[in-house]
């Protein structure tokens, strides 16, 4: 079992972090300028935190901003992965024919990012090598990342550091 912030529950994750609800200007109207619907999540232990308020409802606010608590806790945070490990029954269930089948918006999306990430880490940013070990293409786990530009970025950042040409 995978140990990632990413991976836990929605309501799990909110037991965990620190949420504020603030006021906003813009589109919205009175209704947007008179109540606290921004909401502001923190993961105190990895201090990541994500914001939301783009909706006049303080319920999809906080939807939204755990949505993007998860992705970048995925981005930031590794767990510590074996190559030799078999990949989550998370991730085997998505990966057909070596392809990675998500949408980006879907809810497992973060908990996949961060297993993939996981692998790029253990591999040293190796793309062929993690992609061995997850049972896809190379080509699915860099297009996979696209998905999330801060994922990407991250990976390419990761393989500078190492001396290795960045992937495009």
């Amino acid at each position: 079992m995978r140990d990632h912030p990413a991976d836990l529950s929605e309501e799990r994750l909110l037991a965990v972090c620190e949420m504020r609800r603030e006021r906003r200007s813009g589109p919205g109207g009175q209704h947007r300028n008179k109540v606290e619907t921004a909401v502001v999540l923190t993961h105190p232990a990895s201090g990541v935190s994500a914001e939301a308020n783009e909706r006049r409802s303080q319920a999809e606010n906080r939807q939204i901003a755990l949505f993007r608590l998860r992705l970048r806790l995925a981005v930031q945070l590794r767990t510590a992965v074996s190559l030799e490990d078999s990949p989550s029954s998370l991730w085997k269930s998505r990966v057909r024919g070596g392809k990675i089948a998500v949408n980006p918006s879907h809810r497992d999306f973060p908990s996949l990012l961060a297993e993939g990430l996981d692998y790029l880490a253990a591999a040293d940013w190796d793309a062929k090598l993690a992609a061995q070990s997850l049972s896809c293409s190379t080509t699915q786990l860099v297009r996979f990342l696209k998905d999330e530009p801060a994922a990407f970025q991250r990976l390419n950042e990761q393989r500078k550091e190492r001396g290795l040409r960045p992937l495009s």
